[in-house]
């Protein structure tokens, strides 16, 4: 690894962690007092892959459900057989999408295909949002910390209220006429 410990791909991130617990045990000065080394940090849990290498989330918003696949690869999101410039043609969804890799700093290192039904395109691209997040913390459980504390894990509830009888819509009453 060079001086400034950039990292490129997964292997370098292997190195990295490997190299980090050998300088932790280097030898203390004369007159410091002895200090135990550092235990490594393990992930509390446990990488979940399927045989082909790839981790499966679901992802809910609104009446939007996202089924996502995660695997290694160049950055291409592939929304039901369409590519996300065309399928998600506003760039605020695409910003939506990309939201958990930007926080993880893995842009550009996981392909994503994703099935979505139901809702419309805003709760769709929230959908595969919570679908990418938990997905990338199923596949490097390390990162659901920073996924975690973003909020992206979390599924949001919030449905439209449904509309009641006797009102025009779920809370608005019909227009009074005195006479």
């Amino acid at each position: 690894m060079a001086d400034n410990d950039t990292v490129s791909s997964l292997a370098d991130l292997k190195n990295l962690t490997s190299a980090a617990p050998a300088a932790a045990a280097a030898p203390a000065a004369e007159g410091d007092a002895p200090v135990a080394p550092a235990a490594p940090t393990a992930p509390l849990r446990d990488r979940e892959v399927d045989a082909f290498g790839r981790a499966y989330a679901t992802g809910r918003r609104k009446d939007a459900v996202a089924r996502v696949w995660l695997k290694p690869g160049s950055g291409k999101i592939v929304v039901n057989g369409r590519d996300q410039e065309v399928y998600f043609a506003r760039p605020t969804l695409r910003l939506v999408i990309n939201q958990p890799f930007q926080v993880a700093g893995r842009e550009g290192q996981y392909d994503i295909i994703a099935t979505v039904k139901g809702g419309g395109l805003s709760g769709q691209a929230g959908a595969v949002k919570h679908g990418i997040a938990q997905a990338l913390s199923k596949f490097e459980p390390a990162l659901r910390g920073a996924v975690k504390a973003a909020g992206f894990l979390t599924r949001d509830s919030r449905v439209v209220e449904r509309k009641k009888y006797g009102r025009a819509k779920a809370r608005r009453s019909f227009q009074f006429s005195k006479r």
